[in-house]
């Protein structure tokens, strides 16, 4: 095998409808630099986001809180793994004054995993929310949050500071879990979005999917099957883009059209929104999914 070949297998060429313009325009270098100047992170940075420069010009961004290392090591993942820091108790209060700076109507705050934490985090997400909301009262506010390791009593917390959408993402499907996020448990994680419904049935509740992992168009499926058995409301589907060659290898690139009969499946079993496409990512869009969300909830209401 030749060193060309070699390479085009470990990094194989993006198609078309995958490619996007590098950043660089004034507002994304002001985005960039306020999250600098306010020693914060963003998964927009740490996951290699394609969509970083769309909505770095939208004055959009999706808050990484808790640090920048992760106790994991799931296999498609970019951000750091390792034994992060001790925990930043002003994080909360600059991340507030950012979004305020920012003028947002809508932001998403995610982390990375901190199975090292008792609440695994779930204070600081609370808080995050709160004081977000005591300075800018009108912006509407989605976590992104990982599994809290099963603690019902850390995810309690972050429902009762009442997120517009609690988010977390099963990612994968059933068979290849364990491949792909070895830490991690997809029986934990539908009970953690059926748990949300039952602490505070009006939570709007959201998931992800990652595809071309090695999954077949049967299981994502089935998965999204599963996803509506605990009452998920909103679902977000996107390729899976290969970080490094330390990461898992891309089995296939999903075409747009496939991508539309997912979109199309979803909504025929009853999600309020579902984004299915090769770019799309947990957080892209995110306040026009719970636009879709809360019509919804107001439809099922008035019936």
């Amino acid at each position: 095998m030749t060193q060309h070949s070699e390479k085009l297998q470990i990094r194989p060429r993006l198609p078309e409808w995958l490619k996007v313009r590098m950043p660089g325009s004034p507002r994304y270098l002001e985005l960039q630099n306020l999250m600098k100047d306010q020693k914060l992170h963003t998964v927009c940075e740490e996951a290699h986001c394609p969509n970083i420069g769309e909505c770095w010009d939208r004055g959009t961004a999706t808050f990484m809180i808790l640090g920048e290392i992760c106790t994991r090591a799931c296999r498609y993942c970019a951000v750091t793994t390792g034994r992060p820091n001790g925990l930043d108790l002003q994080e909360p209060k600059r991340v507030a004054e950012t979004v305020q700076s920012m003028g947002l109507r809508y932001c998403v705050i995610t982390s990375v995993n901190r199975d090292d934490l008792p609440d695994g985090g779930a204070y600081i997400f609370a808080s995050c929310i709160n004081k977000i909301r005591e300075v800018n009262p009108d912006c509407r506010i989605e976590v992104l949050i990982p599994d809290f390791a099963g603690s019902w009593t850390a995810l309690k917390k972050v429902i009762e500071a009442r997120p517009a959408v609690l988010n977390h993402n099963i990612e994968s499907t059933v068979r290849i879990f364990p491949k792909v996020r070895p830490k991690g448990s997809y029986e934990l994680s539908m009970e953690l979005l059926a748990k949300a419904k039952d602490i505070d049935p009006n939570t709007v509740t959201k998931s992800g999917i990652i595809v071309g992992m090695g999954e077949s168009v049967d299981e994502v499926i089935e998965t999204m099957t599963d996803l509506r058995k605990v009452d998920c409301d909103l679902l977000t589907i996107g390729q899976y883009l290969r970080p490094s060659v330390k990461h898992l290898a891309i089995d296939r690139f999903y075409r747009p059209e496939e991508f539309e009969e997912l979109r199309k499946a979803g909504e025929t079993m009853g999600f309020k929104h579902v984004a299915s496409g090769p770019l799309v990512r947990s957080s892209y869009h995110a306040d026009e999914q719970h636009d879709a969300a809360s019509t919804g909830l107001l439809a099922q209401q008035a019936t």
